[in-house]
């Protein structure tokens, strides 16, 4: 199940959410800090891991 990565607009916080992949356009998790409802999807940065030496 993939991690989602939000910040909520309230107070700052930084949290880490798991969702399934149907569930990610729906979902609205709380802040876990304060409880707002006021949160935004963050950009996570991706590196993909390869067994080949570059």
């Amino acid at each position: 199940m993939p991690t989602y990565q939000y910040r909520c607009e309230k107070c700052g916080e930084m949290f880490e959410h798991a969702e399934r992949l149907a569930e990610h356009e729906t979902a609205h998790p709380a802040c876990p800090k304060c409880g707002s409802q006021q949160v935004q999807h963050t950009p996570t940065p991706f590196v993909a891991k390869t067994s080949r030496k570059s």
